[in-house]
């Protein structure tokens, strides 16, 4: 704990710097994630956002810096980096279900490979998590019978499974139709106010003012600004976050 009452930071990220190729994605990032909070990270395409929620996961690896999740440096490979991957959830833009198993399946696989949860139990748990993001009865079809918006939800439920400590969530509704991207905010909502640690990458401003406790804006690999979604909206304090807002707010 730290000397002020306040539980350490689930994930901490200092001095991370990251390369495509000649590209400098992630330049000088330092940034907390404490216990709890939801963090929405918005800014312009190609400005290192999404590689920043890969990086905490080690979906992506970083050339400089380091980075501390729950209290340890990730690891570089084998078993600790599998336990890793089980602690920190992960909700892509495009689904990543398994076509060939059915909606339950998918959400009890996880537990069974990774956690060797008997393979009842891990069901009857997953019953429970798609009944907790609305698609219970669908629990026995297969991904391709679904909605993109049911398939998203189940996405979700898949990373509950695994009873993460966190959840990156990158993009999650980019890939939906309009009408099914409030089913998928509606499900991320909720579980914000029950205290899940997030991480969230949107371009979903209403999501962002209604369920985040902070707002990272970037762009250009660094990041910009952060403050409380109130703030950053109604008064942000750099000429780059002004410019992106009065674009993206007005359409």
């Amino acid at each position: 704990m730290a000397e002020n009452g306040e539980a350490a930071p689930l994930v901490t990220l200092a001095h991370v710097d990251k390369y495509f190729g000649d590209v400098h994605v992630l330049k000088d990032i330092n940034l907390t994630v404490s216990r709890g909070e939801v963090l929405v990270v918005i800014g312009p395409s190609g400005g290192g956002k999404s590689t920043l929620c890969r990086t905490i996961n080690r979906l992506e690896t970083i050339d400089a810096g380091s980075i501390v999740f729950d209290g340890r440096p990730l690891p570089a490979e084998g078993r600790e980096l599998a336990r890793l991957r089980s602690e920190v959830g992960m909700v892509f833009q495009s689904f990543n279900l398994f076509a060939h198993k059915t909606i339950l399946e998918n959400v009890a696989l996880g537990p069974v490979k990774v956690r060797k949860v008997p393979r009842a139990q891990a069901e009857e748990r997953a019953l429970q998590l798609l009944e907790r993001v609305g698609i219970a009865a669908q629990a026995d079809k297969y991904p391709a019978q679904l909605s993109g918006g049911q398939q998203q939800r189940t996405a979700i439920a898949r990373a509950l499974a695994m009873d993460p400590k966190m959840i990156l969530f990158d993009e999650p509704t980019s890939a939906l139709d309009p009408e099914m991207v409030q089913e998928v905010l509606d499900v991320m909502v909720e579980l914000a106010r029950e205290g899940m640690t997030m991480v969230v990458v949107t371009h979903e401003m209403g999501f962002a003012r209604r369920a985040a406790n902070r707002v990272v804006f970037m762009a250009d690999g660094q990041i910009v600004e952060e403050s409380a979604p109130e703030e950053f909206f109604t008064n942000p304090g750099t000429e780059r976050a002004k410019d992106f807002l009065s674009k993206i707010l007005t359409h």
